[in-house]
C-alpha cells in the first residue's frame, strides 16, 4: 500500500515537472505561472477522475445484475473478500479487459464485447480474477494515474511539434523561436518514449502477480492460461485501436510493437506468462 502511494506520489511530481518545464519553454515565466496552475489541475483530475476519463475514452456503458459478466464478477469478488466493484462493457469485438480506480472501495472493472464472446465461463472466471488481483493488490490507481499521465505527455509532445511547425505564425517573435527551439525539440521526441517508460515501469512485474492472484480467485491456473492463449491470438488478428497512454492497463497489450518498440512493451510476453501459470 505504502509502495503504490509512494510511486503514484512520484508519477504525480514528474508530470508537474514535464508541465513546468514546457510551460516555461513556451511562455517563459508568464508560461511557467499557467503550467503549474495546469499542473495542479491535472494532479487532482488524475487522482479522482482517472478511472472516469479511462472509461470514457473506451465509451464503456455500466451493466447490472442481468448481464452475465455482473454475475461472475460478484461471485469472484465475494470469494476474494473484495467490495463489489462497479462493471462496465466495452462495445469492440477486440477481446481485452482491464481494471481502473482510485482503490478497491471505488473500483471499475471493464471486459470487451469481443471477451465476452470468445471466452468461457472458467477462462473468463481467470480474467476477472486477474483484474480483481489489480484491484486487491492496489495497483489500479497507480495505472490509471500512469496513464493519466502518459496522455499528458504525449499531448505535450503533440504541443510542441505544432509548436515547431507554427511558432512563427502566431506571437512568437524570431528571438523567441530560436531560445524555445531547443526545449521543444526536446519535448517532441523525449515525451512519447518517457509515456512508453513510465507505463513499462509500472507494468510488467505486476502483470506476473496479477496472474498468480488471479489463478488464486478463480480456483487454478488453466482458465487464465487458456484466455491469455486465446485473447493473444484474437488481439493480433484484430488489435484494439487503444490510447498508447492506456496500454499498460489491458490484460493484454493491445498494441503490437516490434524491434526497439518491443523494449517499451508494458506486458510481459504471453507465452511466458503462460509457463509461470502452469509451473513450466
Amino acid at each position: 500500500m505504502r509502495h503504490n502511494t509512494l510511486k503514484t506520489a512520484a508519477l504525480l511530481g514528474l508530470l508537474s515537472g514535464m508541465l513546468l518545464f514546457v510551460g516555461s519553454a513556451f511562455g517563459g515565466q508568464q508560461g511557467l505561472v499557467v503550467a503549474f496552475g495546469f499542473a495542479a489541475l491535472m494532479n487532482f483530475g488524475a487522482y479522482w477522475f482517472s478511472d472516469r476519463v479511462i472509461l470514457a475514452m473506451y465509451r464503456a456503458q455500466p451493466v447490472g445484475p442481468e448481464h452475465r459478466l455482473y454475475r461472475l464478477l460478484k461471485r469472484l469478488a465475494q470469494r476474494a473478500g473484495l467490495p463489489m466493484p462497479k462493471v462496465y462493457v466495452i462495445p469492440t469485438d477486440a477481446p481485452n479487459a482491464f481494471a481502473t480506480g482510485r482503490s478497491p472501495q471505488h473500483a471499475a472493472v471493464a471486459a470487451t464485447d469481443g471477451i465476452l464472446q470468445l471466452l468461457g465461463e472458467s477462462e473468463l472466471e481467470g480474467v476477472i480474477g486477474h483484474e480483481l488481483a489489480h484491484v486487491r493488490h492496489r495497483d489500479i490507481l497507480t495505472s490509471s494515474v500512469a496513464a493519466t499521465i502518459a496522455a499528458a505527455i504525449m499531448m505535450l509532445a503533440s504541443m510542441a511539434r505544432w509548436g515547431l511547425i507554427f511558432g512563427g505564425a502566431g506571437g512568437l517573435n524570431e528571438d523567441r523561436r530560436r531560445g524555445n527551439g531547443f526545449a521543444l525539440l526536446a519535448t517532441a521526441i523525449l515525451a512519447p518514449f518517457a509515456a512508453m517508460i513510465i507505463q513499462a515501469a509500472i507494468s510488467r512485474s505486476r502483470e506476473f502477480a496479477a496472474d498468480q492472484g488471479g489463478a488464486e480467485i478463480a480456483g487454478g491456473p488453466a482458465g487464465l492460461a487458456r484466455a491469455l492463449q486465446k485473447i493473444d491470438a484474437a488481439a493480433q488478428a484484430a488489435p484494439l485501436m487503444a490510447n498508447p497512454a492506456t496500454a499498460h492497463l489491458f490484460i493484454i497489450n493491445p498494441l503490437s510493437a516490434r524491434g526497439m518498440m518491443a523494449l517499451f512493451s508494458t506486458h510481459p510476453p504471453t507465452e511466458q506468462r503462460i509457463a509461470r501459470l502452469l509451473g513450466q
